[in-house]
């Protein structure tokens, strides 16, 4: 088990674990437990403690800590966690995955060799600058890569080996998860806090080295349904009521301002991202997103005011709106005991980093966690554009981040003296 973390992402890369959206099952694909049952084996075989995984596919694990009874520290470390998921986003297809390393990154565009038309863009991507003279990893361009978040199980994986093999390394008691479904919302559906029974955890499922997480946005779904009436065209005149005309009418009149296209920072958005439809029925699936939860009210409105315009244009159609709960900024649940924080913080910074806070434009199984009581803020992996053909990955921002959370699980330690 004596593998660097390039080996390990190299091999989990090319377990198709993709996950599906809109299904009854849990997880959504049963392939997904190929990759699950393998951890399950390495942790085993890395010797962590009380190994499982459930009929849901979430793996835990303990690694027990090596405080001496003698230090003023011992018995007053709480048990913190680190948290992965194995899917791969149903963006893009994740089977047959072909990673190419790309050792001393000269700089410049990446032409991919599955797909030449598929090119990591330097203008597009400011951290391929950092990482000239260093090594990169990207897909063929046939699939995605697979970085979200194979990345974050390998850097765990490797971080759990190197305080195996450093007994001086003190900490406490460390809990591990491997979770399912992360890319279609659902990754902590089932998860069980009480059984993992951490005071604090972090997900390892962040982006850019030396790039924290503490605030996602607060996040709706919108769902737009359009009811018309269908007849043979030859005969629809007075008759016909065409669901579709009136669907584009609605979408026509958002704001392009309010888009993921024109908007960053703490901008919000509404993005229509599915749409069906054909003339007696048309359905358009809607994100709502605000780093202010109150935010989401005032975006349901815009939809209200759209509707509000478009029915007279169409009296004959019925429109209903629905709006669906996703998750909230996980900032003021994370604030409340401020060490969750503070630790991570001291743990990148030990790594050579200034370390900054970022906003995450989306969303972690860390918002959901922190709201059912187990606050989980998000470290790095040193992966770039995630869910598309163009995802690349740091080996370096890999390797910072296990040193970060080697760190960090010793900032606990000192912490609690």
């Amino acid at each position: 088990m004596k593998e660097t973390v390039l080996d390990r992402f190299l091999r989990y890369v090319k377990i198709d674990t993709q996950s599906q959206d809109n299904v009854e099952t849990y997880p959504s694909t049963a392939k997904q437990f190929d990759l699950l049952n393998l951890l399950v084996k390495e942790l085993q075989e890395l010797g962590l403690k009380d190994v499982s995984i459930d009929e849901y596919g979430y793996v835990m694990a303990t690694l027990p800590g090596n405080i001496p009874a003698s230090d003023p520290a011992s018995g007053k470390v709480p048990t913190i966690g680190f948290i992965a998921h194995v899917d791969t986003s149903p963006s893009t297809s994740g089977a047959n995955v072909k990673p190419q390393v790309i050792k001393d990154y000269q700089g410049g565009d990446i032409a991919l060799p599955g797909d030449s038309s598929v090119v990591i863009r330097d203008a597009e991507n400011p951290e391929l600058k950092k990482n000239i003279g260093k090594t990169i990893i990207t897909s063929d361009g046939t699939t995605l890569l697979g970085a979200d978040d194979k990345a974050g199980i390998a850097i765990i994986l490797t971080a759990l080996q190197r305080l195996l093999e450093n007994p001086k390394l003190l900490h406490g008691d460390l809990r591990v998860a491997f979770t399912p479904d992360e890319e279609v919302g659902n990754g902590t559906k089932y998860f069980d806090t009480k059984k993992f029974g951490a005071r604090f955890a972090y997900t390892v499922d962040g982006d850019a080295p030396g790039e924290l997480n503490k605030e996602t946005f607060s996040a709706n779904s919108a769902v737009i349904t359009v009811h018309g009436r269908n007849i043979h065209p030859g005969m629809a005149k007075g008759i016909m009521v065409n669901s579709i005309r009136a669907m584009a009418d609605i979408i026509a009149r958002m704001p392009k301002d309010v888009a993921p296209e024109t908007t960053d920072g703490y901008q919000p958005y509404i993005h229509p991202h599915v749409l069906q439809g054909e003339e007696a029925k048309s359905t358009l699936k809607i994100l709502l997103r605000d780093f202010r939860t109150e935010g989401l009210d005032e975006l349901k409105k815009t939809l209200e005011k759209i509707i509000a315009v478009v029915q007279p244009l169409h009296p004959k159609a019925k429109i209903e709106l629905q709006i669906i709960e996703s998750y909230r900024n996980m900032r003021e649940g994370l604030e409340k005991d401020p060490r969750v924080l503070e630790c991570l913080w001291e743990g990148t910074r030990r790594a050579g980093f200034e370390p900054k806070w970022v906003p995450i434009r989306g969303g972690t199984d860390g918002s959901k966690l922190t709201a059912m009581g187990l606050p989980t803020p998000n470290i790095f992996t040193g992966g770039q554009n995630f869910h598309g053909k163009t995802e690349w990955l740091s080996l370096w921002g890999m390797e910072k981040s296990i040193e970060t959370i080697v760190n960090l699980a010793q900032v606990w330690v000192e912490k609690s003296r």
